[in-house]
């Protein structure tokens, strides 16, 4: 079992360089049962010297700081002798943002209207060493691995698809055989987790991996 998962307090350190935003997070979470403030900084530089004199469970971190952001600010907490698990929180959802935040090691993204309670939750299940993200947030982030999993030839073979090419027809277009054309268009369906072309099609088209115009 993790040391973390104890009923000792979750020692929580904010990081945010708006000082309205720091006092309001401060004020709304240092109060709760079950959570320790110790700390919040208005930089990465400050939490860092921050966390060599107290350590914390976990970091709520801003996205977007001047001098060094969130994402970049990941790398650094890892190296710490106890790192913390850290939450991203942002005032925006755009999904580059996302996947490079989770991609550099956070363990949940929120927006910062999210509710106190939603926000006591994904601390309490950060700690506990899962992973937290809102609905919405998740969709995002299903979708665009999705999309990186498919390799560049799947992605062209699924364009074709969607304008109802034929095996025979994208093999001669790729000059490769129906076969390996059969080959992509099973291993797209299994990626997309779908039972046909037809499907495969649609399915992309409304997540956007493939524009609706090919």
């Amino acid at each position: 079992m993790d040391k973390r998962q104890t009923k000792t307090p979750i020692r929580l350190l904010i990081v945010d360089d708006h000082p309205v935003v720091r006092a309001g997070l401060s004020s709304m979470l240092g109060k709760q049962p079950g959570l320790k403030l110790v700390g919040a900084a208005a930089s990465v530089e400050e939490a860092l010297t921050l966390l060599k004199q107290c350590s914390a469970d976990v970091v709520l971190l801003d996205l977007r700081m001047p001098k060094v952001s969130g994402i970049d600010a990941l790398p650094m907490l890892r190296k710490l002798a106890s790192p913390p698990r850290v939450i991203i929180l942002s005032s925006f959802e755009f999904e580059e943002e996302i996947y490079r935040a989770v991609q550099a090691g956070a363990r949940g993204y929120l927006l910062k209207e999210t509710s106190r309670d939603e926000m006591v939750a994904a601390i309490v299940a950060v700690h506990a060493g899962r992973q937290y993200f809102p609905p919405a947030i998740a969709s995002r982030l299903s979708d665009r691995t999705q999309r990186s999993s498919l390799s560049p030839r799947e992605l062209e073979i699924l364009e074709m698809l969607s304008k109802g090419f034929t095996n025979k027809e994208i093999g001669r277009a790729f000059g490769i055989s129906r076969y390996t054309v059969r080959n992509h268009v099973n291993s797209i369906n299994q990626k997309l987790e779908v039972c046909d072309r037809t499907e495969a099609a649609s399915v992309a088209m409304k997540q956007g991996i493939i524009s609706l115009s090919g």
